[in-house]
């Protein structure tokens, strides 16, 4: 509608949208739903019936789902390897119920789609994603066309994602988690029996002979595993302190309620993990004979620090 101002010959207009939307932009800004002239148009697919998301929309995806099974495998490993140890207060009574349990997640297909596939996946998923969000970057806020600058721009820190905090704690989880499935499936391999050789008594012989490098070992692995762990689930359910959705004075004080509570839940269950770990298998002893004698040469194996056990 339009009003007339007779005195002055002007004419006032209703206002309305402009007509030049940016391309790419007009369906974030206004929606098509109800436009009869304009029907929103459906999702494309693919050939196979996957819709056309961005590559970010699937590595994210993967990063997120693979971290869903490798945290069934955990579940699985703390009860073995703590909680129930903590029951039995006995490694041989224990050993009992991980052999009835070592089929399901150190066998054919289980190990692969417990473990391998998910770690791998979410590995790659990850560096990826951040390389993917990098160029994206670059693209956005002026990496240069030229090779040579598109080289040394590719190692420079102005168009890479920051770092989050799950993040920094993953990078020194990898090399642990992959010494410690070295030490237990690699090396074991090399051994008659394979890995028949390998239970608890395995683990409480290292502790019993080198409790140095065992506790600090363990410590790293379970402290920064569990850390990694409970603040990636934190942020898949969107309840980090930087997620928090409340505005105003109370939102420091949300962001620091989630943070204790994240850490505390980490904690405990590093503590809980430790306690059947360190309590009842650390302190199982020596094995006897000929397996102790194995297990020596087994454990001199390790690169590095091999030599001096």
């Amino acid at each position: 509608m339009a009003d007339y101002d007779r005195d002055g010959g002007l004419q006032e207009m209703e206002p309305s949208p402009v007509e030049e939307t940016p391309s790419g932009s007009k369906e974030d800004y206004f929606s098509s739903q109800n436009d009869v002239e304009n029907p929103s148009q459906p999702i494309r697919s693919s050939t196979l019936g996957l819709s056309q998301h961005s590559p970010i929309w699937y590595l994210s995806r993967i990063q997120k789902y693979s971290s869903y099974v490798f945290t069934a495998y955990g579940l699985a490993h703390i009860v073995n390897t703590s909680i129930i140890p903590l029951i039995t207060r006995s490694v041989p009574e224990s050993e009992r119920y991980l052999l009835l349990t070592r089929p399901y997640y150190q066998g054919i297909p289980a190990e692969p789609l417990l473990i391998i596939i998910p770690l791998w996946a979410h590995v790659i998923s990850g560096v990826a994603l951040r390389i993917v969000r990098r160029n994206l970057n670059a693209k956005r806020y002026g990496d240069s066309g030229n090779k040579e600058d598109r080289k040394k721009s590719f190692f420079s820190s102005d168009f890479w994602p920051r770092v989050s905090g799950v993040s920094k704690l993953g990078y020194p989880f990898l090399p642990l988690l992959a010494g410690h499935i070295f030490v237990n499936r690699a090396i074991p391999q090399q051994f008659p029996g394979g890995q028949s050789n390998v239970n608890l008594s395995y683990v409480a012989h290292a502790f019993a002979k080198h409790p140095v490098v065992s506790y600090a070992g363990f410590s790293a692995l379970i402290g920064v595993g569990v850390w990694h762990i409970t603040w990636g689930w934190a942020k898949w359910l969107g309840l980090t302190p930087e997620q928090v959705t409340v505005q105003g004075g109370e939102r420091e004080l949300w962001k620091k309620r989630r943070w204790y509570i994240i850490n505390a839940l980490a904690a405990a269950v590093t503590g809980l993990w430790m306690a059947g770990g360190f309590g009842v298998i650390g302190r199982g002893g020596l094995a006897p004979g000929y397996i102790g004698k194995m297990y020596d040469q087994m454990y001199q194996r390790i690169p590095v620090v091999g030599k001096w056990l």
